[in-house]
């Protein structure tokens, strides 16, 4: 099969009559929040230069992508591959109509995305006790007070704040969460004036009715469902099935990580991110657009997994990329 019939594949499938009724209200569009440079990198074994990096950016800018995790204003002790956070944004090529967010993890980093201004940060608290001591160096209750003056003080600046939490289901140590913690956590980020919280599957364990259900639950609990985005990881091969059901529950906020890369240094666990090509694929099946050209955004991981030494975890980039005329 050639590539164009390979990605020509999943719109012969977006119309007919007997669509099931979970189906049937679907969003238009579907937000992609790119998080390949940061959450992509930041456990990757091979060092990548911060020319690739820019590199990487920009290929994701021109492939239709238009929110880019671009790096984490974190101690480079912790995460050394995002030593260069602060050289990085500064030579970033910012393009109109594309946003550039930042980690910041403290008031230190949030100082350092000042100084290059950043003009979206992002903060990454925990749904469970002890990956908020793993990560955080505090307990569940203490990370809220760390995370207030960070928080109030970007947002007296300017800056938008989007509130990441992590093993929202499932936790490496303590296992299941409940998902009254997770609805306890996501009232505290946005209490603290987050205006979006993405609920991570950070070990990949859940499943799509297990999502459906925890995003179900903080939808009632007064949380609006648009203040919301998924993040799935794909340990157990659920990440896309867990990111459909949370479209299906109405979350039209997805993160993903051109190719596949990722994983979380404080939890081993964790593997790959959901594939931006698996989830554009997918979308385009389903008749929402993402406004991304898939054929460049596969390119584009093809050529990073040349700099990072091993082929992209991806299966569409894996069926696109080698696709032949039989």
């Amino acid at each position: 099969m050639t590539r164009a019939a390979a990605t020509m594949t999943s719109d012969d499938n977006t119309t007919g009559s007997n669509v099931p009724e979970m189906f049937r209200s679907l969003p238009n569009r579907i937000r992609i929040w790119e998080v390949g440079p940061r959450d992509g990198l930041q456990n990757e074994a091979t060092a990548v230069s911060t020319e690739i990096k820019l590199e990487f950016i920009d290929r994701l800018a021109d492939a239709g992508l238009s929110v880019i995790e671009a790096t984490s204003f974190v101690h480079p002790t912790w995460v050394p591959q995002l030593a260069d956070a602060d050289a990085l944004f500064a030579a970033l090529n910012q393009r109109a109509g594309v946003v550039y967010p930042v980690l910041v993890p403290n008031e230190r980093g949030l100082q350092r995305a000042l100084v290059v201004g950043a003009s979206d940060v992002a903060v990454f608290a925990s749904a469970t006790e002890t990956f908020a001591r793993k990560n955080l160096n505090r307990t569940y209750d203490e990370q809220w007070a760390m995370f207030e003056p960070v928080v109030a003080q970007a947002r007296a600046e300017g800056l938008t704040v989007r509130g990441y939490l992590s093993m929202c289901f499932g936790d490496p140590w303590e296992g299941s969460v409940a998902p009254a913690r997770v609805v306890d956590a996501v009232q505290h980020l946005r209490d603290l004036g987050c205006g979006e919280i993405s609920l991570g599957d950070t070990i990949g364990v859940g499943t799509p009715v297990q999502v459906a259900a925890v995003i179900t639950e903080i939808a009632e609990a007064g949380v609006p469902i648009e203040s919301l985005a998924i993040h799935c990881h794909d340990t157990y091969g659920q990440a896309l099935a867990n990111t459909v059901a949370a479209i299906c529950a109405g979350v039209t906020t997805v993160d993903a990580s051109a190719g596949g890369l990722g994983g979380c240094p404080y939890a081993h666990s964790a593997t790959g991110n959901l594939a931006t090509e698996d989830l554009v694929y997918a979308l385009r099946g389903m008749g929402i657009d993402t406004g991304v050209d898939l054929d460049q955004l596969v390119a584009t991981s093809t050529w990073m997994a040349t700099h990072l030494g091993r082929p992209s975890p991806s299966r569409v980039v894996r069926a696109l990329a080698t696709s032949e005329t039989p």
